[in-house]
C-alpha cells in the first residue's frame, strides 16, 4: 500500500481519474428520419418541375394555335364612319333640349373568313355625355367583304339638367353653330367562320361628332365624315 506524501503541509493521494465522457446521441441522425425528410424533398422537386414543364407546354401549344388562327383567318377591324349627320333642331330652354338630329353610318366588314351577326344594337345620342336619346336598331348579320348601313332618326325633347359650365359651353356651340355630340353603339355580336360560331361579345362604338345646326332656308357649316372608335 502506497504511503501518503506530505509536501510542504499539502496532502497529495493518488491521481483521481478524468470523468468518463458520455455520448450524445441527436436526434434523427443515424435512424431513418434523414432518409424519408431528402426522399419527400426529391419528390416536391419532382412534383413541381413537373407541373413547371406542363404549364410551359400549355402556353407553348396556347400560343401555337392563336398564332395558327391568325395566319389562316387574318382578322381585322370592322371600320365604323358615320358619313353625314343633320341637325335641324338644337335647342335648350327650362332645362329640356329640344332635338332633330339625322345620322347615316357605314359598317365596313373587311373580314374574308369572319362573318359577323349584330344581334343587339342600341344606339345612343349624348351630349355633354349626357343622354338624352336611345333607340335598338334592327339586328342584321354581316357577311364577309361587305358593307351596311345604319341610318336613324333621333327626334323629341328631354330634361337634361346642365350645370353652369355645360350651360356656358352650350351657348358658345350655339353661337358658333356647331355642336359637338356623341353617338355611340351599344352591340352584342357574335362572329362566324365557317360552321362554327363564338359566345357572345359586348363591345361598344363611339362616334364624337361636331354636327352644324341647319334649318330649312340656310345652312352652316357643311358636316366632315368621322371615324368611329371601338371600345373593347
Amino acid at each position: 500500500m502506497a504511503e501518503k506524501q506530505h509536501l510542504n503541509g499539502a496532502y497529495y493521494g493518488p491521481s483521481v481519474p478524468p470523468p468518463t465522457s458520455r455520448s450524445y446521441h441527436r436526434p434523427g441522425r443515424g435512424d431513418g428520419s434523414g432518409c424519408l425528410g431528402c426522399c419527400c424533398g426529391c419528390l416536391c422537386d419532382c412534383i413541381l418541375g413537373l407541373i413547371c414543364k406542363l404549364i410551359c407546354t400549355i402556353v407553348v401549344i396556347l400560343g401555337i394555335v392563336v398564332l395558327v388562327f391568325w395566319l389562316i383567318v387574318r382578322p381585322n377591324e370592322v371600320k365604323v364612319h358615320v358619313t353625314d349627320a343633320s341637325l335641324t333642331q338644337f335647342s335648350y330652354t327650362n332645362n329640356t333640349l329640344h332635338y332633330n338630329l339625322a345620322v347615316n353610318m357605314t359598317v365596313r366588314n373587311s373580314n374574308r373568313r369572319l362573318g359577323i351577326y349584330y344581334d343587339n344594337i342600341e344606339a345612343r345620342a349624348l351630349y355633354q355625355d349626357a343622354r338624352f336619346d336611345s333607340d335598338n336598331l334592327t339586328p342584321f348579320y354581316q357577311g364577309h367583304k361587305t358593307t351596311d348601313y345604319l341610318n336613324h332618326t333621333f327626334q323629341g325633347q328631354q330634361v337634361l339638367m346642365l350645370g353652369s359650365t355645360e350651360t356656358s359651353e352650350f351657348n358658345k356651340e350655339k353661337s358658333d353653330g356647331v355642336y359637338n355630340i356623341d353617338v355611340n353603339l351599344y352591340l352584342r355580336i357574335r362572329f362566324k367562320l365557317g360552321v362554327f360560331k363564338t359566345g357572345k361579345f359586348k363591345p361598344k362604338v363611339k362616334c364624337q361628332l361636331k354636327v352644324p345646326l341647319t334649318n330649312g332656308t340656310t345652312s352652316g357649316a357643311a358636316f366632315e365624315p368621322t371615324k368611329c372608335d371601338w371600345d373593347y
